[in-house]
């Protein structure tokens, strides 16, 4: 009896194609082929992106193959000369390319169900090399490849998600999975609002530290996002149970130093917990934007059923429009300016009384690039909430781009309102 091949432990992934590294396209291939990996307790090790360039994707690939049992190459399939993982596979292992006749005639006939001839540079598409398993791709001509290298494997699949996703099902189904490790990477996501990725990483890295060499280990990742930071903990084990118990007992660790910083311990957004909030008290929310420009309440009516407790919202972007729209008295914007604290708190205020509803939120600011002065610079905003529970305002310097502010300061609002709201 043959010995079974060792489990598949680590992958590398390589997407192909120059325009993912233009601002124009995205990888969103790669975020796919890792969560189906993780699934049969496959962990990736490595990802690169690789334009369409004989030598840079050898390059890349050797490297893979030095580092992971299993390469995943998506991309570069097609018929044209920019298309080249297939010949630069073959000639990093060596092997022959040859024309698999029974290929080439379905790729003809996928043309002539259309009623048209195949181009001729289509041929290339059933340039095989040899020994590759042929993997069907019922929605394109250009099949998928599998290679084995030893204990080693390499898989091709095509770049455009519609075809490389049923693909990846069933090669994982069919080949990964039962070289799996029989483990399972399961996660856990936390997210931070009020502190800066140095400070969580102070107060939770004395934690964390303690549960990575538990008998089920829980590893920890932080990640600095635009008004929050977040904790990604995995945990790789064969035991759901087991796996989800170590997850909780970290989770729980975190929360109590994290305090009410912690607004999402279930990977839940800003939106969504505020939302839960809302709904829980049977409360209604109103918004007055100023320079957000409604990038706040569009956040929450993202959110499934928001119509259940989001009433309107007004972007009241020039001072007239915070008198007409959310009632601010005119001496009070001459007084203190239209960016301050007294007028974020009329906003909130006036909006909340107009519309007769629970919650009111004032947004008024400088998104940039113009605008600034010494005194308030670019970044600038004032918020400030009212609501029966009482009420906050709060002036704060947001630094980056005109959207990065926009971005920051639906954040700040969100995360106010929740902070006002508290526990059910």
């Amino acid at each position: 009896m043959p010995d079974r091949p060792p489990p598949f432990s680590t992958a590398a992934i390589i997407a192909v194609g120059s325009e993912l590294l233009t601002p124009f396209r995205s990888d969103t291939n790669s975020l796919a082929i890792t969560s189906r990996l993780n699934d049969v307790g496959v962990t990736v090790v490595l990802k690169q992106i690789v334009g369409d360039v004989h030598a840079d994707l050898a390059l890349a690939f050797r490297q893979a193959l030095d580092r992971a049992d299993l390469v995943v190459l998506t991309g570069g399939l097609g018929p044209t000369s920019d298309d080249v993982t297939r010949p630069v596979v073959a000639d990093v292992l060596g092997l022959p390319l040859e024309t698999d006749v029974r290929l080439l005639e379905r790729i003809r006939g996928r043309f002539a169900a259309r009623g048209l001839d195949m181009p001729a540079v289509n041929r290339v598409q059933a340039e095989v090399p040899r020994g590759a398993v042929l993997l069907p791709n019922a929605n394109g001509t250009a099949p998928g490849l599998w290679i084995e290298i030893g204990h080693r494997a390499a898989v091709l699949l095509p770049g455009p998600p519609r075809e490389m996703a049923p693909m990846l099902d069933a090669v994982v189904q069919e080949r990964i999975a039962p070289r799996g490790s029989g483990d399972r990477v399961y996660r856990r996501v936390l997210r931070v609002a009020g502190l800066t990725e140095s400070q969580v990483e102070s107060a939770a890295q004395p934690v964390y530290a303690r549960f990575a060499s538990g008998d089920v280990p829980v590893s920890t990742s932080i990640l600095a996002a635009p008004g929050q930071v977040e904790l990604h903990l995995s945990a790789t084990c064969s035991d759901e149970r087991a796996a989800n118990s170590a997850l909780d007992r970290a989770g729980r660790d975190l929360a109590a130093v994290l305090g009410v910083h912690l607004f999402s311990s279930d990977g839940r957004p800003l939106e969504a917990v505020v939302g839960g909030l809302l709904a829980a008290r049977r409360w209604r929310i109103a918004l007055a934007e100023s320079c957000t420009g409604g990038l706040t309440l569009s956040r929450l009516t993202d959110v499934p059923g928001s119509s259940g407790w989001v009433d309107r919202g007004v972007v009241c972007y020039s001072n007239r429009a915070k008198v007409e729209l959310a009632g601010v008295a005119v001496d009070l914007i001459e007084r203190h300016g239209a960016v301050s604290e007294p007028v974020a708190r009329a906003m909130a205020d006036g909006i909340r009384v107009r519309s007769g509803v629970e919650v009111g939120v004032g947004i008024t600011g400088i998104a940039g690039p113009g605008g600034g002065s010494e005194e308030k610079p670019v970044g600038t905003v004032a918020i400030a909430v009212a609501c029966p529970r009482g009420a906050a305002v709060r002036t704060f310097r947001f630094l980056g781009r005109r959207e990065q502010v926009k971005w920051q300061s639906a954040q700040a609002a969100l995360d106010m309102v929740r902070r006002v709201l508290g526990e059910p």
